[in-house]
């Protein structure tokens, strides 16, 4: 949240603009982006940015945001052309013209001075190529045979038969957001078009003792889903 009046390295403001939803490929889509508003910060240099996202950020550790425009309606020569962008006053514009796959990605708003920028949270841009659907989540306890003879206690956490492919996945112990010991592996297409992904979650096994119930929190655009396990009703 940003205090009226400040500017931060990075302050994230509420997403300020929103997307046509869900285009076709080869379709146009633009968003637009009110930097006026969230406290004092320059509005003479708004750019654009792509982050190429499939897990919550703190699971893509490395993952850097892209920069599509720059000084309001500059394109990097990296960037396609099908990439453009506008001002009018303190409204910034992008548009995608003949939005492709790969085009899919969290695009952000924001205004730099060098040092320091205000950026919006973001909003997801997802190619429609079917209907939108909430992924199935199964979530599997870890093994007896695992905890006994390695020690160790993994739970996984897989996820199905969802479309579009961007999900995020947190996982809870009693209430607690756990981030240790979380591997998630990136959505790859079924051969229905739709996606699955698996997250695991390993522990030691006296850890796993230690906790009443884990769940596993999957969020999509379609629907999020919630799973839990209970560790006293594991044999």
């Amino acid at each position: 949240v940003c205090a009226p009046g400040t500017l931060t390295d990075i302050c994230l403001l509420p997403s300020l603009f929103s997307f046509s939803r869900f285009p076709g490929p080869g379709s146009a889509d633009s968003a637009t982006c009110d930097i006026g508003q969230g406290g004092r910060h320059r509005q003479d240099h708004l750019l654009w940015q792509q982050l190429q996202l499939w897990l919550a950020p703190t699971e893509s550790p490395g993952t850097a945001p892209v920069t599509v425009i720059y000084y309001n309606d500059k394109r990097p020569s990296d960037i396609p052309s099908r990439f453009s962008g506008s001002k009018s006053g303190s409204t910034a514009t992008l548009t995608i013209t003949g939005v492709q796959a790969e085009d899919e990605a969290v695009y952000f708003c924001g205004s730099y001075d060098g040092s320091s920028g205000v950026f919006g949270a973001g909003t997801i841009l997802n190619v429609a190529g079917q209907p939108q659907v909430a992924p199935t989540v199964h979530l599997f306890a870890p093994s007896s045979e695992e905890m006994e003879s390695l020690g160790k206690a993994t739970l996984v956490c897989l996820m199905e038969n969802f479309y579009p492919r961007t999900v995020t996945v947190e996982w809870v112990g009693d209430g607690n957001t756990i981030s240790t010991g979380v591997e998630t592996s990136q959505p790859q297409q079924q051969s229905n078009s739709q996606y699955m992904a698996s997250s695991y979650l390993s522990m030691d096994a006296t850890k796993w003792q230690s906790y009443n119930y884990v769940s596993c929190k999957v969020r999509h655009v379609a629907g999020n889903v919630e799973k839990t396990v209970n560790r006293s009703e594991c044999s």
